[in-house]
């Protein structure tokens, strides 16, 4: 669970990293391809070892022998050539104390090499900052942010659990822009201090710090968040169901949906119906996907069911960026819901309730695409490696 996802220009599905079964973290790289219906291991350090230390290299150097120490909560991009980029997590760099990290590699999966490209080798640094949209600096280590890709190229990354400028250790809602032809760090918006509720006022807008949101990018390139755990409007930690937007042309946020106040149960309506009343719950660890028609899809998480139940749930979710409102499209309305598999591989089922899962996209021309579901963390604290595929 926990790991980094993406997809490449040839809609192969690709995997690295994560948390096992015993509390170990792990390196290994993985490709999935769907027409085939074939894992690929890629890369690991031999043979197959948990808690492993990183293989950095010279910075800027791509190297088959380089490799990211073992971690979960990364964070990732794709660019457009189809590299993977990660930052940061929990886990090993350079030695075997175990730690907040901040190091930037970039994969290039035609020759399998990583690149040490930025940040530090060693665990729990403080974050550089700069000036707002001025001076160049570096993020600070941290885990379970979240992540996007604008129509720039652009790789922009928010908030987390993690260490703010002064060293303190705690709930982030930095927004940071890093240009890769550049290769430049710029802070954009948000507070360099940890711990800060949402604002709502003027050009200082910004999010609560949180950890575990969901984020997507529209077709226009706007930048949307929802929930997680942290801070809403008030200096109280909670489940979060606020919806936010970042214009990334304006550098401004704007509150979609306030979310207050915290711990929030689902409002589901009628299952397949679009209601302006309607809302997900206030949940943390859930996935998220963009559709080829520029939807937001949303699926489970640890949070609150329709009763104001705590569980993992597996409700489906669709937003409509053109009218604004949800959909409840699948999936029970209460949480620890076991999964429904069916007969066999290939037959209909309902994934169970689940948080931390990996999740892909897969555009077919002519189709909808398809959503694509992996593994995740039961209510009973099991590990799983079922792998769904579900077309809207």
């Amino acid at each position: 669970m926990s790991s980094v996802t993406w997809t490449d220009p040839s809609g192969n599905f690709w995997m690295f990293g994560g948390e096992t079964a015993g509390i170990n973290d792990i390196n290994d790289l993985w490709k999935y391809t769907p027409s085939t219906q074939q894992w690929t291991l890629e890369s690991t350090s031999p043979p197959l070892n948990q808690n492993q230390t990183g293989i950095y290299g010279t910075q800027n150097v791509p190297s088959t022998s380089n490799l990211p120490g073992a971690r979960n909560d990364s964070l990732s991009w794709t660019d457009a050539a189809g590299n993977l980029w990660l930052f940061g997590g929990y886990g090993y760099a350079s030695t075997t104390t175990e730690g907040d990290l901040n190091d930037l590699w970039e994969y290039i999966p035609t020759g399998k090499t990583w690149t040490w490209v930025g940040g530090s080798s060693h665990i729990n640094q403080p974050g550089s900052y700069g000036t707002q949209t001025g001076t160049t600096g570096t993020p600070g280590a941290r885990f379970a942010s979240v992540t996007w890709t604008d129509t720039s190229g652009n790789l922009w990354l928010f908030g987390g659990f993690g260490y703010d400028s002064t060293g303190a250790f705690g709930e982030l809602n930095d927004l940071w822009k890093f240009t890769p032809g550049t290769q430049k760090w710029t802070w954009s918006s948000g507070s360099k201090l940890s711990n800060q509720p949402s604002t709502l006022s003027g050009t200082s807008t910004s999010p609560g710090a949180r950890n575990d949101s969901v984020a997507w990018t529209d077709s226009t390139g706007n930048l949307w968040l929802f929930g997680g755990y942290g801070y809403g409007s008030t200096p109280t930690l909670g489940e979060l169901n606020d919806l936010w937007k970042f214009n990334p042309g304006t550098g401004q946020w704007t509150p979609i949906h306030p979310g207050n106040p915290l711990n929030q149960s689902g409002i589901y309506g009628t299952v397949g119906t679009t209601n302006p009343t309607n809302l997900p719950g206030s949940r943390d660890s859930s996935v998220a996907w963009t559709d080829t028609s520029g939807n937001l899809w949303l699926f489970g998480g640890s949070g609150y069911d329709s009763t104001g139940t705590f569980g993992v749930l597996n409700d489906l979710w669709k937003f409509n960026l053109g009218t604004q409102q949800w959909t409840w499209v699948n999936g029970s309305q209460l949480a620890n819901q076991p999964g429904s598999y069916g007969t066999a591989p290939g037959t209909q089922g309902i994934p169970g309730g689940r948080s931390s899962a990996n999740a892909w996209f897969l555009s077919r021309t002519g189709t909808s695409g398809s959503l694509w579901l992996f593994g995740g963390l039961e209510g009973s604290g099991n590990y799983l490696n079922d792998l769904w595929q579900y077309t809207p």
